[in-house]
C-alpha cells in the first residue's frame, strides 16, 4: 500500500521543487521568493489538510467495523468541507502578498514571493477537493487511483515549467502558473472515476462532527507547526538570500527524499484504523514496529547517499555558484543527522492518529517545534553567524525529542483508551458510563450496548 501513497504525496513538494529547480537558473532572490511564497501556501492550507485527513481514519476504521456505507457520507462532509476552507485560504493569501516585503532583508525576495504566493493560491480550493478525495481513497485501501491523479499531475506542472520558464522566460510567474494548472489536472484525473459518488455530495451534521474531533487537532498542529517553520524560514531570510536559497533546495529535497517514510506512516494508519474499527487492538503494535522497521531502513540508505553524495547534490541543486553550494552542502549533512529519526516520528504520528489518539501527537509536536527550532535558529544562526545551519541543528533536536516521546507512548499502550473511544463514534456505540445506572447493579441502556 505504501509505494502509491509515496508518489501520490510526491505531488505538492515535487512540484514546488521543479519549480523551484527551474527558477534556481534565474537568480538567487527569486528562488528565494518561490520557497518562501511556498511554504506561506502550505501554511495557509495546513489546517484544512490536518482536518481532512481525519477522513482516511474515519473511512478506515468505518469499513474495519463492517460500515463501508459510512465511507460516502464522510467524503460527502469532507468535500463541502474543503471548499468552504480553500476559499478562506484564498481570500487570506490574496490580503498577505502585499506584506511579504517586510518579511525579508531584501526587498526582491518579498516581490517574488507576492508574485508567487497570488497565483498559488488560485489553487487552493482545488488541492483541498483533491486531498477530500485522496484520503477517502486511502482509508477505502484504494491507494493506486491517486498516484495515476498525482503522476498526470506533475508531468503537466513539469510540461509547463519548461515552456513558461525556459522557454517564455515567465520566471516565478511561470512557476506559479504551471503548479495551479497541475493541481487541478490531478484534482480532474481523481474526481473522474468517483464522479456518481460526487454527484451524491450532501452534508451530514454527524460526519462532520466526528471529522471535527479526528481532524481539528491535527490541523491545528499543522498549523502551529508550520508557523514554527515560517518563523524559521523568516529568521534565517533576515540572514541572507543565499541562506534562505539553500535552506528552501535542501528543504524540498529532503521532503522528496522522506516521502516512502511518509506513505509507510499513511499505510499504517490506514491498517490500524481498520484493526482498531474491527475492534483487533493487539495488531495495532506489531504493525507500528513493522512500519518502523521499513522507515527506519529505507532512511538510513538515505543518509548514506545524503553523506556521501552532498557536494554533487549540491551542485545541482545550486547550480555551481559557489556560496550558495557551501552552505547547501552543510545542510544535506545535517539533514543527514536526522533522517532515521524523522521517518520513527511521522510513522509514531501516524500509527497514532489511525487509532484515534490525535491530542498528545498534537501537543508533542508543537511544544517541541516551538521551543527547539525557531530559537535555535535566532541564538545560534542569526546572533552567533552559523547562518541557516543553526536552524537546522534545532530542527534536529526537535525531530529526536519528538519521535522518542510518541514512540514511548504506543509502547505504554497510552493509545488504547483513544482507540476505544474512536471506535465507539464511528460504530455509533456509546461508551459505557456506569454512573447513569438508576441503582447499584442495575444495568445502565448504555451497558446493555
Amino acid at each position: 500500500m505504501s509505494w502509491p501513497i509515496a508518489v501520490s504525496t510526491l505531488s505538492y513538494s515535487a512540484m514546488t521543487l521543479v519549480g523551484t529547480a527551474f527558477v534556481a537558473r534565474v537568480g538567487d532572490a527569486e528562488v528565494a521568493g518561490v520557497g518562501l511564497a511556498g511554504a506561506i501556501s502550505f501554511g495557509l492550507l495546513c489546517f484544512a489538510i490536518g482536518v481532512l485527513r481525519g477522513l482516511k481514519t474515519l473511512v478506515s476504521q468505518a469499513i474495519g467495523a463492517g460500515r463501508p456505507d459510512e465511507a460516502d457520507r464522510y467524503l460527502g462532509t469532507g468535500v463541502i468541507f474543503a471548499l468552504g476552507l480553500g476559499v478562506v485560504a484564498l481570500v487570506i493569501a490574496e490580503c498577505l502578498a502585499p506584506l511579504l516585503r517586510a518579511l525579508t532583508a531584501d526587498g526582491e525576495v518579498g516581490g517574488h514571493a507576492a508574485t508567487y504566493l497570488r497565483v498559488r493560491a488560485l489553487a487552493a480550493p482545488m488541492l483541498l477537493v483533491y486531498v477530500a478525495l485522496r484520503e477517502t481513497r486511502w482509508g477505502e485501501g484504494d491507494s493506486r487511483t491517486p498516484m495515476r491523479a498525482a503522476l498526470t499531475g506533475n508531468l503537466v506542472n513539469l510540461t509547463l515549467d519548461v515552456v513558461l520558464i525556459v522557454g517564455l522566460g515567465w520566471g516565478v510567474l511561470g512557476a506559479a502558473v504551471a503548479t495551479v494548472f497541475g493541481n487541478a489536472t490531478e484534482l480532474a484525473r481523481l474526481a473522474w472515476p468517483m464522479r456518481r459518488r460526487l454527484a451524491l455530495v450532501a452534508w451530514s451534521t454527524r460526519h462532520a462532527r466526528a471529522l471535527w474531533q479526528q481532524g481539528a487537532a491535527t490541523g491545528l498542529q499543522f498549523t502551529l507547526e508550520v508557523g514554527a517553520f515560517l518563523l524559521l524560514t523568516a529568521i534565517i531570510a533576515q540572514m541572507s538570500a543565499t541562506d534562505a536559497a539553500a535552506h528552501q533546495l535542501v528543504l524540498q529535497l529532503t521532503h522528496v527524499s522522506f516521502l516512502p517514510a511518509h506513505a509507510l506512516a499513511e499505510a499504517a494508519s490506514v491498517m490500524v484504523g481498520n484493526a482498531v474499527g474491527a475492534g483487533r487492538l493487539g495488531l495495532v503494535k506489531p504493525l507500528a514496529r513493522r512500519a518502523l522497521a521499513l522507515g527506519a531502513a529505507y532512511t538510513a540508505i538515505c543518509t548514506v547517499v545524503f553523506v556521501v553524495l552532498a557536494g554533487p547534490l549540491a551542485a545541482v541543486l545550486g547550480g555551481g555558484r559557489g556560496t550558495l553550494e557551501d552552505i547547501t552542502i552543510t545542510l544535506v549533512r545535517i539533514s543527514a543527522l536526522f533522517l532515521v529519526a524523522d521517518a520513527a516520528n511521522v510513522i509514531a504520528r501516524g500509527v497514532l492518529r489511525g487509532a484515534g489518539d490525535v491530542v498528545y501527537p498534537a501537543m508533542v509536536g508543537v511544544i517541541t517545534s516551538w521551543v527547539l527550532t525557531p530559537p535555535m535558529a535566532y541564538v545560534v544562526g542569526l546572533r552567533l553567524g552559523w547562518g541557516a545551519a543553526g536552524g537546522w541543528l534545532g530542527l534536529t533536536a526537535e525531530i529526536f525529542i519528538g519521535a522518542a516521546i510518541l514512540w514511548r507512548r504506543i509502547g505504554r499502550d497510552a493509545w488504547v483508551v483513544s482507540a476505544q473511544a474512536s471506535r465507539a463514534r464511528v460504530t455509533r456505540v456509546e461508551v459505557p458510563d456506569v454512573s447513569r445506572s438508576g441503582h447499584p447493579g442495575e444495568t445502565s441502556p448504555c451497558e446493555a450496548v
